[in-house]
């Protein structure tokens, strides 16, 4: 069992941690509204990822059916509010980190954007076909490797709300902070377009 939940951990952790939408915004939500709202999406996102794991585990067969049928929409869906979110990020009006820490949710933001990520979906779906399908008791593993990407989700993206949170001492300063905002825009942008390459 030890060996299996090492593995869980460490499959479940390079699919939080290494950069991606959710992450992006994770450090610029840090930079621009602070560490309660960082908070909120990190657990947003987490909490929407258990999720994806969890039903997709439930309905696996299904899924497996649908999800390239579905995989289309969800992307198309993806990219516009992503695309949407980059535009807000690079046009947010700028006045100095402490003026700009009101008025966004970062639960819902979080949660929103796992959900319409497709890696999560693709992600979930090969962690359980690696340590769900074929075990003994297949409820209790489902169970035991929702629990562990919730665990490293909040680890992992909560690494990327740490760097923004680092970086805010850093982008008090309107100007340094209009030109963090376009450049996590950009590469907001950049890492969806790489969903389509």
């Amino acid at each position: 069992m030890e060996n299996i939940l090492v593995a869980m951990a460490t499959f479940a952790f390079v699919g939080a941690v290494t950069p991606g939408p959710v992450n992006i915004l994770a450090t610029s939500t840090a930079v621009n509204f602070g560490v309660r709202e960082a908070v909120k999406h990190v657990v947003g996102a987490s909490v929407a990822y258990a999720a994806v794991v969890f039903f997709s585990g439930s309905v696996m067969q299904l899924l497996l059916s649908l999800l390239p049928k579905m995989e289309l929409g969800m992307r198309v869906c993806g990219s516009v509010y992503l695309f949407y979110l980059a535009y807000k990020i690079f046009t947010a009006p700028v006045s100095g980190i402490n003026a700009s820490k009101k008025g966004r949710s970062g639960l819902w933001t979080g949660s929103l954007t796992q959900l319409l990520n497709p890696k999560a979906w693709l992600v979930a779906m090969s962690g359980i076909s690696l340590f769900v399908v074929g075990q003994d008791d297949e409820q209790t593993y489902l169970m035991l490797f929702t629990l562990v990407s919730l665990v490293i989700c909040l680890i992992g993206v909560g690494v990327w709300a740490v760097i923004g949170t680092v970086l805010a001492n850093y982008l008090d300063n309107p100007v340094q902070q209009r030109h963090f905002n376009r450049v996590m825009s950009v590469l907001l942008a950049v890492s969806v377009t790489m969903m389509w390459l």
